[in-house]
């Protein structure tokens, strides 16, 4: 008989690692210009906050996909799999989206008090 949480936890690992590095590469990438253009005349800077997004941004996926594994149930048919990878898909793709513009929120806001304050 065909296991297909093994096929299920198959499919949804390798389409996550393939958002979590497509998603940070192209945030990793963009995010110096955008963080360059927050903070003027510190890149070393910008590029030092940048990393830690991405570093923060890995670390915070690779661990709620764990987390999200553990408390996967039996599935026991093909459209039972397609929901259940659909559906823990999306929750992470709506947790990148909030922590993404949560990001930005909170850089926009402190460095702007950062830069008042010096």
């Amino acid at each position: 008989m065909l296991n297909l949480n093994l096929i299920g936890y198959s499919i949804f690992i390798g389409l996550i690692v393939f958002i979590i590095l497509v998603v940070g590469k192209i945030c990793y990438r963009n995010g110096n210009v955008f963080v360059a253009e927050i903070i003027p005349g510190h890149m070393e800077l910008c590029k030092q906050i940048n990393k830690a997004l991405l570093i923060g941004y890995c670390l915070i996926n690779i661990g709620y996909c764990a987390v999200n594994l553990s408390f996967w149930s039996s599935i026991n048919s093909w459209p039972m799999l397609v929901e259940v990878i659909s559906v823990k898909m999306a929750g992470i793709i709506i947790i990148l989206s909030w922590l993404h513009y949560l990001n930005i929120y909170i850089l926009v806001t402190q460095i702007h008090k950062l830069i008042k304050q010096s």
